[in-house]
């Protein structure tokens, strides 16, 4: 079964190709910096075991275009892997809010459709473009089935006592207004696979997935039991865009003394707050540049966003009463070890103690950075998000 992957992010759309139940990549790529004028397409295919790769830097003005430019390469007479669409079983698609109403993979319909339109103000950086990669997809894969799988899914087996907000009992009965809970196909993959390397059923770890939109879990035993965003993806840690945690006075105080409507303090901490609002940019990378050239917002900015997270591991370890492992993963997680080295630090008494040597390694696959004697182990582990979604596709298909 061959099981297309579109993983749309608010700037990004991450894709493979993948044969089940093999899961073996045929090919897979990134489209990132969607927006802007030098937005890249990574395109890696893997034939008689080369890897085979092609970059391109052009203007991309939305996921649409995205997603064309990305069949056109699946089809592509030098490089291409398919003679056309109807070679693709399934189009696996990532969506980042449930609600209430999707708690399992499901294959998509025109209700299914309706529901998650429903739901794009509780994740309006996410649902829309994951919507709209569902729309092109049914037009340019027209033959494919296609299903959803949902990043609120992994977070149903939060405790009542964790997911509920402590304002009137009404609008949790008749809203669902509750902690829902996000990134939860990339927390489920890399607390499954740090589990298997810690060969432990009975463990306690805290995932960490560090990206433009960034959220932690406590896991135990497997289960999601608290997790850092909640009824939108919008608070908790320090994002790309977004402000994370903020206290509610501030949002009066924009609209009663400040003259700001609703929706301007919403579009402000969605898509103008976080690193951006705090740096000019967004992509860590841009903003590791301006530290280096001794840029104190920057540097402050740094520190802030490595504060919330060593904040949320010591509230993480109270909540799963002790602490096997925490785990690195996502774009800044992966690849970003002054990050890493900065959230882990100052936590000698929580057991967690990392090596600087093994911290500046680079790896493709699961490596510890923790210190030989260290309680807790400090893992790096590469998310792939769309084999989750493969696997969870084929499992309701086969």
């Amino acid at each position: 079964m061959n099981i297309f992957v579109i993983n749309s992010g608010s700037s990004s759309i991450k894709y493979q190709l993948i044969e089940m139940p093999s899961e073996i990549v045929i090919c897979s790529g990134i489209v990132e910096r969607i927006g802007m004028d030098d937005a890249d397409i990574i395109h890696k295919t893997f034939k008689e075991g080369k890897e085979l790769v092609r970059k391109r830097v052009l203007k991309i003005a939305d996921h649409a275009e995205g997603l064309k430019e990305v069949a056109a390469l699946l089809t592509d007479k030098q490089i291409g892997v398919i003679k056309d669409s109807s070679e693709i079983d399934v189009i696996g698609h990532r969506v980042v809010h449930g609600g209430k109403s999707f708690a399992a993979t499901t294959v998509i319909t025109q209700e299914v459709k309706d529901k998650i339109k429903k739901l794009f103000p509780l994740a309006s950086l996410h649902n829309p473009p994951n919507f709209l990669g569902i729309e092109v997809a049914e037009k340019l894969f027209s033959m494919s089935k296609q299903v959803v799988v949902f990043d609120t899914a992994f977070h149903q087996t939060i405790p009542e006592e964790a997911y509920r907000y402590a304002i009137p009992s009404k609008f949790y009965d008749e809203d669902g207004i509750r902690v829902y809970g996000f990134h939860g196909t990339s927390h489920k993959y890399v607390s499954e696979k740090a589990i298997k390397y810690l060969q432990k059923d009975n463990s306690k770890i805290i995932t960490i997935h560090l990206g433009n939109g960034c959220s932690m879990t406590a896991v135990k035993d497997g289960k999601s039991v608290d997790t850092s965003m909640g009824f939108g993806p919008m608070n908790g840690l320090i994002m790309g865009t977004r402000a994370g945690d903020i206290d509610q006075s501030i949002i009066f105080y924009l609209v009663d003394q400040l003259g700001y409507d609703l929706k301007k303090v919403k579009d402000m901490l969605n898509y103008e707050s976080g690193m951006l609002g705090l740096t000019g940019h967004n992509d860590m990378r841009d903003i590791i540049a301006k530290i280096e050239k001794n840029d104190k917002q920057a540097a402050l900015a740094y520190s802030m966003y490595a504060y919330r997270i060593r904040k949320h591991i010591g509230t993480y370890t109270a909540v799963l009463n002790g602490l096997d492992a925490i785990v690195f993963t996502g774009g800044v997680g992966e690849n970003d070890a002054l990050m890493r080295k900065m959230s882990s630090s100052n936590l000698e008494y929580l057991g967690i103690q990392l090596d600087e040597e093994k911290n500046s390694l680079r790896l493709k696959e699961l490596y510890e950075i923790n210190s030989y004697n260290s309680p807790v182990k400090i893992l790096v582990i590469p998310t792939n998000e769309e084999l989750e979604i493969a696997m969870q596709c084929y499992s309701l298909l086969d």
